[in-house]
């Protein structure tokens, strides 16, 4: 997939759950919180499925975290979520 064709996909799952698998074999999962032209950002997910809000989450500070960064040219694929509900 083309950086084009990865960003538009990242911008139309934007707010909702995603696994993103890398070219080096790791599986992200999470919220898309944020895009760029060069990389997504996903807020994680608690064990039960649901995001993490308020404190006490460790280095992912107060509110809705951090996240993580991953470069669009290192992604294989994207898929949302399907065990994944309100």
């Amino acid at each position: 997939m083309s950086t084009d064709a990865i960003y538009s996909r990242c911008m139309r799952y934007y707010g909702r759950p995603v696994r993103i698998r890398t070219r080096d074999g790791h599986i992200h999962h999470g919220i898309v919180s944020r895009v760029s032209r060069t990389h997504v950002y996903l807020r994680p997910l608690s064990p039960r499925g649901r995001d993490r809000f308020g404190y006490g989450y460790g280095f992912w500070g107060f509110g809705i975290g951090l996240g993580i960064g991953i470069a669009l040219g290192a992604i294989i694929g994207i898929a949302l979520l399907p065990w994944y509900w309100w």
